[in-house]
């Protein structure tokens, strides 16, 4: 059935689902109340999330078990998020 759906249309779809999941995320960003340390931690992680789709070679002399995990930036985003919660202190 999907296979009869046009490409054009199945983008356009696929293109409204994650702009919509993308503004619910914003929304629950903003109702919070952002402190230095969660902005430090999401500057952190967008980086490092954001470096690894953007740089391809960047995994490149890393071990392959390494570059499995880290190779999608949702994945390397989101551990460096969780990471960088645990262990970054500051004192307000």
């Amino acid at each position: 059935m999907f296979s009869l759906i046009p490409d054009s249309v199945l983008g356009g779809a696929t293109l409204l689902m994650f702009g919509t999941v993308a503004a619910a995320g914003i929304r629950i960003i903003a109702s919070t109340e952002i402190n230095r340390k969660a902005v430090l931690v999401m500057a952190i992680s967008f980086a490092m999330g954001l470096s690894v789709e953007l740089v391809p070679g960047i995994l490149d002399q890393m071990p392959d078990i390494i570059k499995s995990i880290f190779s999608s930036g949702i994945t390397t985003g989101g551990l460096t998020a969780i990471l960088a919660n645990a262990f970054i202190r500051i004192k307000e």
